[in-house]
């Protein structure tokens, strides 16, 4: 059977012991302090990330994983003797990760690479590469993973957010500068969902209590017990909200697998300190 390696970039902001436990290749995105560029997860924490972003005047950017170290990466697993290799993507709307990931896979000889966009980004793509790499352990082959990854990918992954800081929004050009005043003294929370490869306004909240309420009452309307659904609240930099969410699920659907995670830099770059989400799929 072939031997099948998995890859994905950091956007998914999956655990560093499901990693280890699951041997993930993970190819770091960058952020950027100015002219200090830092490897997420490498060079800087998801901890320290939150709290120099609360220290800096100014919001960082963030950059894709250079093309070469997408071909070292699968130079690398050839020479380990894969002959295989699943990249996972954030969306490619949103990020020029998935076409450099592909560019490279041209450029290299002795092994097969599959770049596989997950259409969204953060946890919910980590779904994707946790679901290949229980399969992969399975001894299922690469046809069945694709097809596998391809079938969440057509019925979609709920994603919802709470955004507590309007100046992400408003730098990244969703909120103009009025707006995002205005809602400040307003005490607005948007509410948005992660769909068809972007990011959509949903619905002004005030106040976070009766934003995080909402993101409860939105899971009620759309979970049925029909099908079992692995879950996880997410959060930037806020984990008492995404613990006691964890709670209330536990607490009213004890049935819902349910894990709490955080938001890494490079997505928390885009939606800010504070933001709460919640995702899942059917199993």
């Amino acid at each position: 059977m072939a031997k099948i390696a998995l890859a994905c970039d950091s956007a998914a902001d999956i655990p560093k012991e499901a990693v280890a436990a699951h041997n993930i290749h993970v190819l770091p995105l960058t952020v950027i302090f100015g002219e200090e560029a830092l490897k997420e997860g490498v060079d800087i924490s998801v901890e320290a990330f939150y709290e120099r972003v609360q220290a800096e005047e100014t919001l960082p950017t963030t950059s894709q994983p250079p093309l070469g170290e997408f071909v070292a990466l699968y130079e690398q697993l050839a020479e380990e003797g894969y002959e295989d290799v699943i990249f996972v993507t954030l969306a490619a709307t949103i990020s020029g990760t998935n076409q450099t990931a592909q560019t490279a896979a041209t450029m290299v000889d002795g092994i097969r690479v599959h770049v596989f966009d997950s259409q969204i980004a953060t946890y919910p793509e980590g779904f994707y590469v946790l679901e290949a790499a229980q399969m992969i352990e399975q001894g299922q082959d690469v046809p069945a993973i694709l097809e596998r990854l391809e079938s969440i990918r057509t019925r979609g992954i709920e994603a919802y957010f709470m955004v507590d800081d309007l100046n992400h929004l408003h730098r990244g050009g969703r909120l103009t500068g009025a707006q995002a005043f205005i809602g400040s003294l307003l005490r607005m929370k948007p509410l948005l969902s992660f769909e068809n490869s972007g990011i959509h306004p949903k619905e002004k909240i005030r106040t976070k209590k009766k934003a995080i309420q909402r993101l409860k009452e939105i899971f009620a309307e759309k979970y049925t017990k029909d099908k079992p659904i692995r879950m996880a609240a997410l959060h930037a930099h806020s984990p008492e909200d995404a613990e006691a969410f964890k709670a209330w699920v536990n607490d009213v659907y004890p049935e819902v697998d349910i894990i709490t995670t955080s938001i890494g830099p490079v997505i928390g770059t885009h939606v800010g300190t504070g933001t709460v989400a919640i995702v899942w799929y059917e199993k």
